[in-house]
């Protein structure tokens, strides 16, 4: 689906909120992102720019399975039969993304956010970035990039990912970065899986979609996304990059970053710039939910009957877990704790909770910790060991942190009280009260 048709949709139930009033792209709206997050908005007048700008599209689970006509319990399983299932999209040389093919290369051009004060320059965020390696072929990623020139970006390359390996392995490589994508790729972008696997082929897997082949580098890209930015990083060419809103919601540091040249700008004849705010909800949605169903595989392959997992925004999306097992052996919950770190390494904190714990209900969570958990026998505390660079409290430079693991399932043999909630009778209010 082209992302437009999608806005326009959720223009005509009355979910989005659009602001027909002219609004700067500098930190104006991000702060209107902010305030009614996580209401979907367009700004159809950028002062700044010809294009119009849309944010907090999917700001949570509710809102990705609204897209796809899911459950939000659907989820997992929809993503993980995409992993296992990929398939190859169909290739068109008609691409909607290549409607307009701009004259010369002008970013001032384009809505390009300037999100924070504190931030190094207009940013783009939500950039979905192809790239490619002659062995292991076409990779799919997530990288910021900060505007420094009229054609110039400097793009944040984390250290261990495909696209570093790539440029490290060829010294420079040539990428397309996507602005304006539906779920199906921004999802696909953001999964953990083996190097050489297209990440294309996880996204038309989940909804089918079409690929082109880009104007004036060899890749394919995605054919209905809103704007397309081609050129070539080079690994030796750095620039000061920073600084940024992590998805701590801290500030990341300024690093020599390198270089990403722009050769040609392509985008939809009415194309609508995608903004995400970093930090804030949409950000952590894409970045840890496509990790969910690899921590689901991990304890799955344990033998423990894995219902939900759920990563958790007051833990950034990214450091704190949550999953619900159906308990049968007394070891389960410690069992799962071992194959959910294995399944999402950056991981620092993780809760394992029975079957009739509600996982996205912090009240309920912290019930079933202080009734269920005893920290001299369910808690689980490993080594030092690396975790996650976004970790603000890991060991700078090595990332070394302490990581803990919390069984808070119920004994099968209780010796005294019961571990299950009273239930109260459920009544119709309407017999009590009328219509």
């Amino acid at each position: 689906m082209i992302l437009e048709e999608y806005i326009m949709k959720l223009k005509q139930d009355g979910k989005i909120t659009a602001i027909s009033k002219s609004v700067s792209k500098n930190l104006e709206i991000a702060g209107v992102l902010k305030t009614l997050e996580p209401k979907p908005v367009l700004f159809e007048n950028v002062k700044e720019s010809r294009f119009r700008v849309a944010g907090n599209l999917f700001c949570n689970k509710t809102q990705v399975a609204d897209y796809f006509g899911i459950t939000t319990e659907e989820i997992i399983p929809t993503l993980a039969n995409a992993i296992e299932n990929r398939s190859e999209p169909e290739q068109t040389s008609k691409a909607p993304c290549q409607e307009e093919v701009e004259d010369k290369v002008d970013l001032d051009i384009l809505p390009i956010l300037f999100h924070n004060e504190i931030d190094g320059g207009p940013y783009i965020s939500s950039g979905v970035v192809v790239s490619s390696d002659p062995e292991y072929g076409q990779n799919l990623d997530f990288h910021r990039a900060m505007q420094i020139g009229r054609n110039r970006m400097v793009a944040r390359v984390v250290s261990g990912r495909d696209f570093h390996r790539y440029l490290e392995r060829n010294g420079e490589v040539d990428v397309a970065f996507c602005v304006g994508n539906t779920p199906e790729v921004l999802i696909a972008a953001a999964t953990s899986v083996e190097t050489g696997i297209n990440e294309l082929e996880i996204a038309n897997a989940l909804r089918p979609i079409r690929v082109t082949k880009a104007k004036t580098v060899d890749l394919m890209i995605p054919a209905d996304c809103e704007f397309v930015l081609e050129g070539r990083v080079v690994l030796k060419e750095r620039h000061a990059e920073g600084p940024f809103i992590d998805l701590t919601e801290t500030v990341d540091v300024i690093r020599q970053e390198p270089i990403f040249e722009v050769k040609k700008i392509t985008h939809r004849k009415s194309a609508i710039w995608q903004g995400l705010l970093p930090g804030r909800s949409e950000h952590k949605i894409l970045m840890g939910m496509p990790r969910e169903p690899t921590i689901f595989k991990k304890i799955k392959e344990r033998g423990i009957n894995v219902l939900d997992v759920y990563i958790t925004p007051g833990g950034t999306s990214w450091l704190h877990v949550a999953v619900k097992i159906q308990k049968k052996n007394e070891d389960d919950g410690l069992q799962a704790l071992e194959a959910a770190f294995a399944g999402h390494k950056s991981a620092k904190h993780i809760w394992v909770y029975d079957d009739d714990i509600d996982i996205y209900s912090d009240e309920e969570r912290e019930w079933a910790m202080a009734t269920r958990f005893q920290a001299d026998v369910d808690l689980i505390m490993k080594d030092r060991e690396p975790g996650s660079s976004l970790d603000p409290s890991a060991e700078p430079g090595t990332k070394l942190t302490t990581k803990c693991g919390f069984d808070c399932t119920r004994v099968i043999d209780a010796k005294g009280k019961g571990f299950a909630k009273a239930k109260f009778p459920e009544v119709d209010l309407k017999k009590y009260l009328g219509e």
